[in-house]
């Protein structure tokens, strides 16, 4: 879909690679271009994992000092001459947030908030938030944040716009291992940043051990990379399931596995809208979750696409995983709905929402 009046836009990404927020930011200059428009990422890491659309400015690859970055940036923004920006990263730096905002910010801007945990999207300053971001415009991921955040801080321009899926990207990179290459056969599958404090994953592994999976010759594959790795793997050693528990580090392309999965789990505390969710149900594989704040309950319809658990309810989680084993109908029916589910997530309809934000942001 092409457009006549199309806009020069900054997207400013904190990275392009190892998080669902740099994976959304990927995916939201792959809908902009698409739409026609003339988009430059500003990527603050050198990390560049995910596949992108547009002109790169890899701020993180410069060998300077921050403040020669932060006057890079201020000059990059200068000669482009750009209609927007729109700041993708999470602001919990009051300092660097200040200087950014105030000092190199000088035209209409859009921030985007990830996560529903204040402390996690924002800086320990309420005071400064408020002043700082009530007359802006900001787009948040889920209603729950919307509604949190607009309140908090009195903000006076917000939407809810949430993140998109790319069902054929999805389903090509899924797709990019052959069956008889994987070596892999049952099990069920957490996928993410191993971070005990956000993703609570020892309560996976006690429910997992009191589930009827090991017996039934399912394994639990943790995929993902982070501080508490090795934490972790001293905890399933305490708990004696190390034969059945299996750790894959970090990859750029997790989705093969997400597709052979019995089912995918979530045992967050917090989330702002979990990607990991809807990748599964758009490769057909029913999910197990937590209904943290926030995403899940405005994603997974329970006993239709997945199933929806009280959170830090251990038997309810237990019992769920069970049913996905014992119960075969329940089963199959959340697997054959859960890519139908959600449809209303699709790039495309996603991007429409993208071109009327920017719309009223530059008119």
């Amino acid at each position: 879909m092409q457009r006549n009046d199309k806009k020069k836009i900054c997207l400013v990404v904190s990275s392009l690679g190892q998080g669902g927020a740099q994976k959304v930011g990927a995916l939201l200059s792959v809908m902009l271009d698409n739409l026609g428009h003339d988009v430059h990422i500003v990527s603050v890491l050198d990390i560049i994992d995910f596949n992108y659309k547009g002109t790169l400015f890899n701020l993180g690859a410069l060998k300077v000092s921050r403040f020669q970055r932060f006057l890079a940036f201020k000059n990059y923004l200068k000669k482009e001459r750009f209609d927007c920006i729109i700041d993708n990263r999470s602001r919990v730096q009051a300092v660097r947030d200040f200087i950014v905002i105030k000092l190199i910010y000088n035209i209409p801007t859009l921030y985007v908030v990830h996560n529903y945990k204040t402390n996690h999207a924002f800086s320990k300053y309420n005071w400064l938030n408020k002043w700082l971001y009530q007359n802006e415009m900001l787009v948040m991921v889920s209603k729950a944040a919307e509604e949190k955040f607009k309140s908090k801080f009195k903000l006076k321009h917000t939407e809810t716009i949430y993140n998109p899926v790319d069902f054929e990207a999805l389903e090509q990179q899924a797709s990019a291992v052959d069956d008889h290459e994987f070596k892999l056969d049952k099990y069920i599958l957490f996928f993410g940043r191993l971070s005990e404090h956000h993703k609570n994953l020892k309560f996976l592994l006690q429910s997992y051990k009191n589930s009827i999976l090991i017996e039934n010759g399912y394994k639990l594959v943790l995929l993902g990379s982070g501080n508490d790795k090795e934490e972790l793997k001293e905890h399933v050693k305490t708990l004696g399931i190390q034969p059945n528990v299996e750790f894959i580090s970090y990859i750029k392309n997790p989705l093969p596995y997400v597709k052979r999965a019995k089912f995918t789990v979530l045992t967050s505390n917090f989330e702002g809208f979990p990607m990991v969710l809807l990748e599964s149900l758009a490769l057909s594989t029913p999910v197990v979750s937590v209904n943290c704040k926030s995403g899940p309950s405005e994603i997974l319809v329970n006993n239709k696409n997945g199933l929806l658990v009280e959170q830090n309810n251990e038997e309810a989680f237990v019992n769920a995983m069970n049913s996905f084993i014992l119960d075969k109908k329940l089963y199959l029916n959340c697997k054959e709905n859960a890519k139908a589910s959600i449809q209303k997530f699709a790039i495309q309809a996603i991007a429409k929402k993208w071109e009327k934000a920017i719309f009223e942001l530059t008119n």
